[in-house]
């Protein structure tokens, strides 16, 4: 979640390379090609618009405004993200100094990955800071620690990660593909701040009456961070392998992160189970941005 984003769950292993993926996204088109009445990609493809017709950049590299930020924004016609060296050792989840190792390669991997797709858009592009913390501590969107564990706040621009904190709410989960795939979806966040889709999402939000309306704009915010991580991870495979009990353990963790399906309407803020872990998949499958254009998505995709 960011300023509020933040609040992913629990839990989900690692070593038989990235061969899982192509029988299922082969079950995945099918499904979505009859989810969205024809179109094989939730969010209606890899943009809206041909990069042609995509929002342009704001002055000297400006982010968009306005709804184009989110429908059609200049990072969705930037092709498949940078496949950058990435090794990052696994940590050991019972020292928070490696946990913090571990994250700290991972961003430096975001950095670099996300950098350089905002260059081919002509966006401009600030990494996040970082604070995982291991002591309680503020920042300008909430104190910490906190029930989420990790957050992102768009106020100061930074990621926030409790090193024990995640490794307590995931249950000791000793794979760093979980914890990968968190950060991801956090630095997800960021890259929204970035292209100008949180400015625009916050005043759409703000401006509908009630939670359950502002929660339908909260689920295809939540839902598109966790299709960019997996844009990421399914990027970085060749140097940070996932093999088949990753992924499996990263989708599994997304279906735990999701709402609960006896859960109020008031609480529904990031999508079903099925559809947390399809942007997931998504985004795995595809390795490109625009693929993660859940604003025009059918609603039962961001239910």
């Amino acid at each position: 979640m960011a300023e509020g984003y933040g609040g992913r769950g629990r839990p989900g292993g690692r070593n038989a390379l990235y061969a899982a993926l192509g029988a299922a996204a082969v079950a995945l088109a099918v499904l979505l090609w009859s989810a969205t009445g024809g179109s094989s990609e939730p969010g209606g493809g890899r943009g809206s618009a041909a990069p042609d017709e995509a929002a342009a950049p704001g002055p000297d590299g400006g982010a968009p405004s306005g709804r184009e930020a989110l429908v059609d924004n200049p990072l969705y016609g930037t092709g498949r993200l940078a496949p950058l060296p990435c090794p990052s050792p696994d940590p050991d989840v019972d020292d928070p100094a490696s946990v913090e190792r571990f994250l700290n390669g991972v961003a430096d991997c975001l950095d670099q990955a996300w950098s350089t797709q905002f260059a081919r858009a002509g966006l401009a592009f600030d990494p996040p800071s970082r604070v995982f913390w291991t002591e309680p501590g503020s920042s300008p969107c909430r104190d910490y620690p906190s029930e989420a564990g990790a957050f992102y706040c768009r106020t100061s621009q930074s990621i926030y990660i409790g090193t024990e904190d995640v490794v307590r709410k995931w249950q000791g989960e000793p794979n760093g593909a979980v914890y990968a795939s968190l950060l991801a979806h956090e630095y997800g966040h960021h890259v929204q701040g970035e292209a100008g889709v949180l400015e625009y999402y916050h005043e759409r939000r703000g401006q509908e009456e009630g939670r359950i309306a502002q929660n339908a704009w909260t689920r295809r915010s939540e839902l598109q961070a966790n299709c960019l991580a997996g844009v990421f991870l399914g990027a970085v495979a060749v140097s940070y392998p996932l093999e088949e009990e990753d992924v499996r353990a990263v989708l599994d963790d997304s279906e735990a992160t999701a709402d609960r399906p006896d859960g109020p309407a008031e609480d529904r803020t990031h999508g079903s189970a099925e559809n947390s872990r399809r942007w997931v998949r998504h985004g795995l499958d595809e390795q490109t941005p625009g693929a993660c254009n859940t604003w025009t998505a059918d609603n039962a995709l961001v239910s």
